[in-house]
């Protein structure tokens, strides 16, 4: 039996050679360690709450579950806003690069000062009214309702957040300083006082215009979504006075503490321990012994192991990236075409986003209000049933072109010793489904435990984890969170002008105005969202435009949950349409092939999800049926 073997690992970055030792691991340290601090403190606690409510309630601790919840939520603010701040010194973002990527050296130059200026503004902002709410807080005696320690301690953690954001943004305009020139610089400066202009003359504008105009403009110019987003609403307030300014910082810190929220980072980290080491090899192994004998064999594979791993990871390009690294070019030793090998990776790494777990759905659910239990169960047949038909198609594909498996038959003794060597890998999804289903545990707690048992595995069974790895792994769990947390905290300070400006109830009217029938609207909006998702990361996207399209989407009768797996199949498609498109750079720079090129391979695999958006669409029981058992 052939056994897949990773060919490339994340390495730690090499410290730059020039600089003094100790200056660089404070450079280059300082926020991962907490991160990772921050990281083991919740996952312990939580495991802790879980452990105690089934394997210790005899020792009767008293509200644990309360107080080790707040401390957990605390912890995962404060590292999230840490690890934003790592994001910038590595140049870690999501953000619209199209257009930006087309312009002269020198234009880049100066379009990135007039975005630093900007952000560094809003971070001056977020610290300033920052530490004057919690001077408000220590005046007035408040505390947090679990533990009784004082409301400034978890409040800090957003000015101090934004103090290291605006230190990594200054250095890392320092940095890039080097090349500026005289003449970059002044265009910088100029760029950045002409964008500022129509906050002075336009006062009594209509506050949606500025909104969104500053908001395209913003991304349009490369600024990070999460920038744009707050420093939008930012500029909109300043000319119109349509919210305090001391709203901001508050809403950065109550938007993410929340519970349910908790569980987006805590998948992501699963999906890295796990992606890291010899649980997706053993997966591979197993979905080869189980079809690599049909035509199409390993690109199969890559399919139901992409399934398998999304049921771990809840994440598309986490699953692109542990798939691809291994079967890409084992596709591609066997004859098959690089661009069709690398597009069916690419097309399965997006299943990732609709079986549960997903994060897409839980930041869906978080902004939606709705059960995220019940959505992970809406994702459940549109998953399983958008991989069976990539299946059936890649098939007859690599049928007609002659592409067979690595394997000449099917062999039921070598298939049964795979799943079992597989066995610790496929109780992952029983583990975080069964748990949640069971009514044992909510997501994150599934979530957290999951984190546990990966560690476990690794550390202790298998053995291919040591605590170097585990650091490296939650470091990087904490930079891709507090990105899509980041994002989460912005958009709620724009979705509260969004409210008050009524933008929802106004598009919603726009739209019902265009046509009452369900299946015209149905339509524009599918149209709407694969527009969204070629231009905006899918997170981001789910973050914007659900305040604004579920108010619609709930007139004409359409259920929440089955609109929540609508949009994010959507988007899914996102993942693999250009210019953005997440898992087909991912996947392309595995193979390391032109984008082009998988683009090409991609044709078909892209109309079969197409036609499965309709199914999932204008066939609502896909995703309901599962949930009905549910009320």
């Amino acid at each position: 039996m052939e056994q897949f073997v990773k060919v490339d690992e994340d390495k730690p970055e090499t410290p730059p050679q020039s600089r003094n030792k100790y200056l660089d691991i404070l450079d280059r340290r300082f926020e991962e360690v907490l991160i990772v601090f921050g990281f083991a403190v919740f996952i312990l606690m939580i495991n802790a709450q879980v452990t105690n409510r089934y394997v210790l309630s005899f020792i009767e601790i008293a509200n644990i579950t309360t107080w080790t919840e707040e401390l957990s939520r605390y912890f995962f603010i404060f590292a999230s806003f840490l690890g934003a701040s790592l994001a910038i010194r590595k140049g870690d973002s999501i953000r619209v690069n199209v257009l930006f990527d087309k312009l002269s050296g020198k234009w880049q130059q100066a379009i990135e000062i007039a975005n630093t200026v900007f952000m560094l503004y809003f971070s001056y902002i977020m610290i300033r009214y920052g530490f004057e709410l919690i001077s408000f807080q220590l005046d007035t005696s408040q505390t947090t309702p679990a533990m009784g320690i004082p409301m400034a301690i978890p409040y800090s953690t957003v000015p101090i957040g934004f103090v290291l954001i605006a230190i990594r943004l200054i250095q890392k305009f320092l940095d890039n300083s080097k090349q500026l020139t005289m003449q970059e610089g002044l265009l910088g400066l100029v760029l950045s006082i002409v964008m500022v202009l129509p906050i002075a003359f336009l006062s009594n504008a209509v506050i949606p215009i500025l909104l969104f105009g500053y908001f395209i403009l913003f991304i349009f110019i490369g600024m990070p979504i999460a920038f744009s987003l707050g420093i939008s609403t930012l500029a909109t307030v300043l000319a119109t006075d349509a919210i305090p300014v001391d709203f901001f910082p508050q809403t950065a810190f109550t938007s993410i503490d929340s519970f349910p929220i908790m569980a987006v980072p805590l998948f992501i980290a699963a999906g890295v321990i796990m992606g890291g080491g010899v649980i997706i090899q053993r997966l591979l192994n197993f979905s080869n012994e189980l079809i690599g004998f049909l035509p199409g064999g390993l690109a199969l594979v890559s399919i139901i192991t992409s399934m398998f791993f999304a049921a771990i990871s809840g994440s598309g390009p986490a699953t692109v990236a542990a798939v691809g690294t291994i079967l890409i070019p084992a596709m591609i030793k066997q004859g098959y075409n690089p661009g069709f090998a690398t597009a069916v990776v690419a097309t399965a790494g997006s299943i990732g986003v609709i079986i549960p777990p997903s994060n897409p759905l839980v930041i869906y659910g978080v902004m939606s209000q709705q059960s995220i239990s019940k959505l992970f169960a809406a994702g459940i047949i549109p998953g399983i049933l958008t991989g069976a038909t990539l299946m059936i198609v890649t098939y007859f594909i690599s049928k007609k072109n002659g592409w067979k498996g690595d394997k000449t038959s099917f062999n039921v003794k070598i298939t049964l010793k795979a799943a079992w060597d597989a066995k610790l890998a496929l109780l992952v999804p029983v583990i975080i489904l069964g748990g949640i289903y069971g009514g044992l545990m909510t997501p994150t707690e599934a979530a957290a435990v999951a984190v546990a048992y990966g560690l476990i595995v690794g550390l202790l069974v298998y053995r291919d984890l040591n605590f170097k790895s585990v650091y490296r792994y939650l470091a990087k769990a904490g930079v891709t969170s507090s990105i899509i947390i980041l994002i989460i905290v912005m958009a709620s300070i724009f979705g509260r002008l969004i409210t008050l400006e009524q933008v929802a109830e106004t598009v919603a009217n726009f739209v019902l105005g265009v046509s009452e029938n369900k299946i015209v609207i149905l339509l524009l909006l599918n149209l709407f969202l694969l527009l969204v998702g070629l231009v905006i990361e899918a997170l981001a996207a789910i973050v914007i435009v659900t305040p604004i399209l579920l108010p619609m989407a709930t007139a004409l009768g359409v259920d929440p949950i089955h609109f929540g797996v609508i949009m994010i199949f959507n988007l899914s498609i996102g993942f693999i349409t250009p210019p953005v498109g997440v898992n087909l750079f991912v996947a392309a720079s595995t193979a390391k092939l032109k984008i082009e090129e998988v683009i090409k391979g991609n044709y078909l695999l892209l109309g079969t999800m197409l036609v499965m958006l309709a199914m999932i669409t204008f066939v609502p029981e896909i995703s309901l049926w599962v949930t009905s058992f549910m009320d």
